[in-house]
Formats: structure tokens, C-alpha cells, sequence
């Protein structure tokens, strides 16, 4: 049971060692993910529609 107690001390003090992003970094980085992310999925749709149509011609 001190090994779990322990733990947890252990894990607290090195969580306040850490330095936390500020609210304007997270959100920078927040817009960035989401725009990557809808431009890879647009990029993935049109390839995906261009190799279908390409399939569809072949047969």
C-alpha cells in the first residue's frame, strides 16, 4: 500500500513541474489540428472519388 501512496506523491510533484501551455498556445494549436485535419480529409475524399470514377471507367 506505500508503493501505491507513493506513487501517486510522486506523480503530483513531478505534474507541478511541468509547464502548462497558455490558454492562447492550446488554442492556436487547436485551430491548427482541426484545419490539418478537414484538409487531409477533403484531400482523401477527392482522391478517393477520382480512383472510384477511374475504377468505374475500367468496368
Amino acid at each position: 500500500m506505500n508503493k501505491v501512496i507513493q506513487f501517486f506523491k510522486d506523480s503530483y510533484g513531478e505534474l507541478r513541474k511541468v509547464i502548462w501551455p497558455s490558454k492562447d498556445s492550446v488554442i492556436a494549436s487547436t485551430k491548427i489540428v482541426l484545419v490539418s485535419t478537414i484538409f487531409v480529409a477533403v484531400f482523401l475524399g477527392v482522391v478517393d472519388f477520382i480512383l472510384v470514377r477511374g475504377i468505374d471507367l475500367l468496368f
